[in-house]
């Protein structure tokens, strides 16, 4: 399963998986580009490993990068029960 996590001005959407057996949560991040159609990444925590690059600059990359690192915590938690939507639910 897939959750939204983050939608910043410029159309870059922030989603995420449900927790693995292994531990791990992958973070999806994609922006729309007029030229390529969609830029996209894949982070897999907590390792904060960056695979599947597409359009993204180096200097993109780090500051997804740092955006994903200060919210892992978050992520991981709404990764475990199925969403941010979920937890407001239950507050």
């Amino acid at each position: 399963m897939i959750y939204p996590y983050l939608t910043l001005n410029d159309g870059t959407e922030y989603t995420h998986s449900e927790m693995k057996a292994d531990g791990t949560v992958l973070v999806y991040v994609e922006t729309p580009d007029a030229e390529d159609g969609f830029h996209s990444l894949l982070c897999v925590l907590p390792k904060y490993e960056i695979k599947d690059v597409i359009g993204y600059t180096k200097d993109e990359q780090d500051k997804i990068l740092a955006r994903i690192k200060k919210n892992a915590h978050l992520i991981i938690k709404y990764s475990q029960i199925g969403g941010f939507q979920s937890d407001a639910a239950t507050a």
